[in-house]
C-alpha cells in the first residue's frame, strides 16, 4: 500500500512561489476589514455574511454580537488570546511514525492542537498530511508513538470510539450518501447522539419520537447557519462541488465536535465559494469554541484563517509557528521552491 496522499492529491494544488512569501499586509488589507481569502472578492464584510447579529447559532449557543465574532481591527486573534485557550492542548501527537511496506509516510512526527484555535496543516504533495488525519481518527494506527486527546492516551481506538471522544472530520474526496437528501445526509452525524430501542423507533412513538425532533431540531439549525435552507431536500449527488462540501461540513458538525478535522476543505472551489468556506470556518472556531485542524494548499486562505501552521516535508515535520514565521522560514520555501546545492 502506498500513502494515499500520494495518489489522490490534485493537479494544480500546489501553491505558487508568491503564496509562500507574500507581504501579510497585502493578502490582509487595510486594518479594520475582515480578512479576504487570499486578498480576492468582495471587501464588504456585511455583503457576504448578512445583516449584523442575523446568523443563527447551532444549539443556542454563540455570540450573536458580530464584533466579537469577527473583531474589529479585522486581525485573526492571536494563539494563546481569544483564539486558543491557555493550559495543556486538547491534542497531543507524540513521535508518531506510520509506515506502508517499505515506505515511512510520517517519521516521528509531534504537534500539539491548542484549544480554540485553527491549526493548518500545509506540505507539498504526498507530504504525509491525510495521513496524519488518518492516524488522528483512527483509521491508521501508527508502529511508532502515541496521541494524546484530552488528556487520554487513545492511540489504538477505533473511528468509532474516536468519534465517540468529540472528534469528528471531513474527507479530501466528498464522502456523502448521494441518494439521500441534505437533511437526511447531515441526520446522520447525529447518530452517536441517539439512544433508542428498535420497536419504538419502528413506529416512531413515545421516546423514539421525542429524540429524532430533538436531534432534527439541531439539524435544522445546522442548516441555517450554514445557509443551506434552499438545498435541504435536494439529494446530495445532485449538488454542485462547492454545496456538496458545505453538506460534509455540516455533518460533521451535527456530532457537536470538540476536534474537527478538514481535509482540504476548499479543494476544487472557486474564489467566491473559498470566501464563503473560510467565513463558516471562521464562525464555527468563534461561536462555538471549536478547535479546528486543517490542511489546505491555498496559502492564502492558510495565511488569513489559521492561528498557527505546521509544515511537513516527506513525512517529516519542518516547521511549526505563525503564518508570519512560516512564510518567512527557509525550510519552508525550500520544501515548496526547491533548494539550491552547489
Amino acid at each position: 500500500m502506498s500513502d494515499p496522499e500520494a495518489r489522490s492529491g490534485s493537479a494544480g494544488a500546489r501553491p505558487s512561489a508568491g503564496d509562500v512569501g507574500a507581504d501579510p499586509e497585502a493578502r490582509h488589507g487595510s486594518a479594520g476589514a475582515r480578512p479576504s481569502v487570499g486578498g480576492v472578492g468582495a471587501s464588504d464584510p456585511e455583503a457576504r455574511s448578512g445583516s449584523a447579529g442575523a446568523r443563527p447559532s447551532v444549539g443556542g449557543v454563540g455570540a450573536s454580537d458580530p464584533e466579537a465574532r469577527s473583531g474589529s481591527a479585522g486581525a485573526r486573534p492571536s494563539v494563546g488570546g481569544v483564539g486558543a485557550m491557555s493550559g495543556p492542548p486538547l491534542l497531543s501527537v507524540e513521535d508518531v511514525s506510520v509506515r506502508f511496506g517499505a515506505l515511512l509516510a510520517l517519521s516521528k512526527v509531534s504537534l500539539e492542537v491548542r484549544r480554540r484555535e485553527v491549526l493548518a496543516i500545509i506540505g507539498p504533495n504526498g507530504a504525509g498530511k491525510t495521513t496524519l488525519l488518518n492516524v488522528i481518527s483512527g483509521f491508521y494506527h501508527p508502529y511508532e508513538g502515541r496521541i494524546v486527546f484530552d488528556g487520554r492516551e487513545r492511540t489504538h481506538l477505533a473511528p468509532p470510539d474516536v468519534a465517540a471522544l468529540g472528534i469528528a472530520r471531513t474527507f479530501q474526496n466528498v464522502a456523502l450518501f448521494r441518494g439521500m437528501s441534505v437533511l437526511d445526509n447531515l441526520m446522520t452525524g447525529r447518530l452517536l447522539k441517539m439512544r433508542g430501542h428498535f420497536l419504538l423507533d419502528a413506529v416512531w412513538w413515545g421516546p423514539a419520537k421525542r429524540q429524532e425532533l430533538a436531534n432534527r431540531a439541531v439539524v435544522e439549525r445546522i442548516i441555517d447557519f450554514l445557509e443551506i435552507q434552499a438545498i435541504r431536500k435536494t439529494p446530495a449527488g445532485k449538488l454542485p462541488y462547492g454545496l456538496q462540501k458545505r453538506v460534509e461540513l455540516g455533518r460533521a458538525l451535527a456530532a457537536e465536535p470538540t476536534l474537527l478535522l478538514l481535509d482540504e476543505p476548499m479543494a476544487g472551489m472557486n474564489v467566491e465559494e473559498k470566501e464563503d468556506m473560510s467565513r463558516f470556518i471562521l464562525d464555527v472556531n468563534s461561536e462555538f469554541g471549536t478547535t479546528i485542524a486543517l490542511i489546505e494548499h491555498d496559502m492564502g486562505v492558510v495565511m488569513d484563517i489559521c492561528d498557527r501552521v505546521v509544515v511537513l516535508d516527506y513525512g517529516r515535520k519542518i516547521a511549526d509557528g505563525t503564518p508570519e514565521v512560516i512564510r518567512k522560514d527557509q525550510a519552508v520555501l525550500d520544501a515548496y521552491l526547491g533548494a539550491t546545492h552547489g
